[in-house]
């Protein structure tokens, strides 16, 4: 962290009250000349900071910024956060941790960043990523499992922000297949899962996550591939971002650890209860034409199983999924 995020963290935890820059200046082994640099700097980012003679400053009122520090504190976790990466600004969330994984980082390791320049989605598509008001994040994973069960870490993943959704929010959040979570018909968040392997070992998987909290509608890009809302939108409230990926990570956490001694059924039968395309009649575009059938549920390793009109049931593995 850097001294700015420690006394960021500081007045966050002073909420109700003033905090000296001589104790701020004893905390952090910092000068008072140099808590009144990295204050001014608070200011210039938005930050509303109240300072009075022999009383200190105090937080009043600032943009909603994610520090790792208090993403971390606390957290009831084995595995996934035990080591938070916090960025203001990147490529991709999912780059960076590739590039973390690379380097060795550990099983568990998230990226967290305010702001993404390149996010993606899938099939290449772009992932708005304004700053200070969505979730984007990667979960690197080093799984111990066959190369073909990868995909099998989508479906904990959507099954986590959904079940998060509903837990913070009440939000009645459904998950689409293979990668979408939809709240009232329109994407609240997308997954991108991308994987490092040989032909009969996995290096390691990253789960990238975007959930779009507190966006606006003027924020949505004018041309979408499909609707899309907000936690805001759909509550008229502000989403606490850092609560939301705390919450998140302890889910994502016990799921894995789930996922690790029972395998994919527990997370099949939860997805597919999470899902309004069960016993539905669907069309799929294949990209090189359609096919029409009814979801009968996923197969084993995460494939849709769709029992087509015209008689056979087909294993899908990728495709673009719309009930009719």
């Amino acid at each position: 962290m850097t001294s700015r995020d420690k006394i960021l963290s500081l007045f966050r935890s002073h909420s109700e009250g003033f905090i000296s820059g001589q104790e701020i200046s004893r905390m952090l082994n910092i000068s008072r000349a140099a808590v009144w640099k990295q204050v001014e700097l608070l200011r210039e980012q938005g930050f509303e900071i109240a300072a009075q003679r022999s009383r200190g400053y105090r937080l009043l009122d600032g943009p909603d910024l994610l520090l790792g520090s208090e993403i971390e504190k606390d957290l009831d976790c084995e595995l996934i956060g035990r080591s938070v990466h916090c960025l203001n600004e990147i490529d991709s969330t999912n780059v960076q941790a590739r590039q973390l994984a690379e380097e060795g980082a550990a099983d568990g390791t998230v990226v967290v960043a305010d702001r993404q320049s390149a996010g993606r989605g899938r099939l290449g598509r772009r992932w708005e990523s304004p700053s200070a008001v969505n979730l984007y994040c990667s979960i690197l994973l080093r799984p111990q499992i066959p190369v073909q069960q990868a995909p099998q870490l989508t479906f904990l993943s959507a099954v986590a922000v959904a079940e998060i959704l509903n837990q913070l929010y009440q939000l009645p959040a459904r998950v689409k297949w293979p990668n979408d979570v939809l709240v009232g018909g329109a994407k609240i968040a997308g997954l991108l899962n991308e994987m490092n392997a040989e032909t009969d070992q996995i290096h390691f998987v990253i789960l990238g996550i975007g959930v779009n909290l507190n966006m606006t509608r003027e924020q949505f890009p004018a041309q979408l591939n499909y609707p899309a809302t907000s936690v805001l939108l759909e509550t008229g409230q502000k989403a606490d971002r850092t609560v939301f990926i705390r919450a998140l990570i302890e889910k994502l956490d016990a799921y894995y650890l789930e996922f690790k001694a029972e395998g994919f059924i527990p997370i099949r039968r939860r997805w597919e209860a999470l899902s309004d395309l069960m016993s539905s009649r669907v069309q799929v575009d294949m990209g090189n034409g359609f096919l029409r059938g009814t979801v009968v549920g996923l197969d084993s390793d995460g494939a849709l199983r769709l029992q087509r009109d015209d008689g056979p049931v087909e294993r899908i593995l990728a495709g673009d999924v719309r009930p009719l």
